[in-house]
């Protein structure tokens, strides 16, 4: 074999274990970074559900203000009879 086909040889080799290492190093990468994403995902569908139950609560307790309100003004809108006990 000629030096230079032996020196081709090598440097395919040793070119070759190195694409490999760096293929399989980011086969892990990738993996690792969709558990992350996943996780993530988790989260933001937990604040999503957060919010949703505030925007919920914050609904019916306006809805209750507005309750309290109408009633005012319907004890508001009765005649009274401070008049007629005072007779």
């Amino acid at each position: 074999m000629d030096t230079t086909q032996l020196l081709l040889t090598i440097v395919l080799t040793v070119s070759t274990v190195l694409l490999v290492i760096i293929g399989i190093q980011l086969i892990f990468i990738l993996k690792e970074l969709r558990q992350t994403l996943r996780h993530v995902n988790k989260i933001i569908d937990g604040f999503e559900s957060l919010g949703t139950g505030l925007e919920h609560g914050l609904t019916e307790v306006t809805g209750f203000m507005n309750g309290f309100k109408m009633m005012f003004k319907a004890i508001d809108l009765m005649p009274h009879k401070k008049n007629e006990k005072q007779k």
